[in-house]
């Protein structure tokens, strides 16, 4: 994620369309060949993302908002990871609410129950203000249980498997895949860790990404000139 740093919001940021929350959870796995995530992969027609290999996630939604009761150590934790986020402000509150957003989108695009506690945050990405639909994006890292098996229920998605992290980055860089900046990045990052342990315990300090104007749009095209 170096190619992308925090920055000040521009100066005509207040005309920006305002991003909404949503969570979106990596589900990993060890495997003989190195880590796996669970991806899937959107269809054609959806209005954002169109045809990409994205993790399973959405906007948080109003019910996201109460009804949940997480240990106060765990609900403390979360608030500390995202303390420089746009959620930051509002603590345990606002970490309970994302989380449970989380957990339900694993549930209704995976069929998947998960704990609270296999999760981890990771990342925070904010959709460039230049963009007519923008997400305020938590990300978080995932252990399923042993025997847990995440599987394709979502009519957003064509097809939703487990693929070999550095597998899905070298059909991106083929131009065989799809995938927007922030979902690229992560993988990347992931790719330098051999196991999911060594990936959970590493310090990884959250640090919100509010990628430059025009920036997404480079980055299509880019990819697009492989194809």
């Amino acid at each position: 994620m170096t190619d992308h740093t925090k920055q000040d919001p521009p100066a005509d940021a207040t005309a920006a369309s305002q991003p909404r929350l949503a969570a979106s959870v990596i589900l990993l796995r060890d495997a003989p060949g190195g880590l796996e995530a669970f991806v899937q992969h959107r269809v054609s027609t959806m209005d954002f993302a169109a045809g990409m290999v994205v993790f399973p996630g959405g906007r948080v939604d109003a019910a996201d908002t109460s009804g949940w009761d997480y240990p106060a150590e765990l609900l403390q934790q979360h608030a500390d990871a995202w303390r420089l986020s746009s959620i930051g402000a509002n603590g345990n509150a606002s970490a309970g609410t994302v989380l449970t957003a989380a957990i339900r989108e694993v549930q209704e695009e995976a069929g998947l129950s998960i704990n609270a506690a296999d999760l981890r945050p990771w990342a925070n990405w904010i959709t460039p203000t230049d963009m007519p639909k923008r997400f305020d994006t938590y990300f978080y890292l995932a252990k399923p249980a042993p025997g847990a098996e995440p599987q394709h229920q979502t009519t957003e998605a064509w097809q939703s498997l487990w693929m070999p992290v550095h597998a899905i980055l070298e059909s991106e860089a083929a131009g065989a895949l799809k995938m927007m900046p922030p979902t690229y990045y992560l993988l990347k990052e992931i790719a330098e860790f051999e196991t999911v342990d060594a990936l959970w315990s590493a310090e990884h300090p959250v640090v919100p990404v509010l990628a430059p104007v025009g920036s997404l749009a480079a980055f299509l095209k880019e990819r697009e000139s492989r194809r």
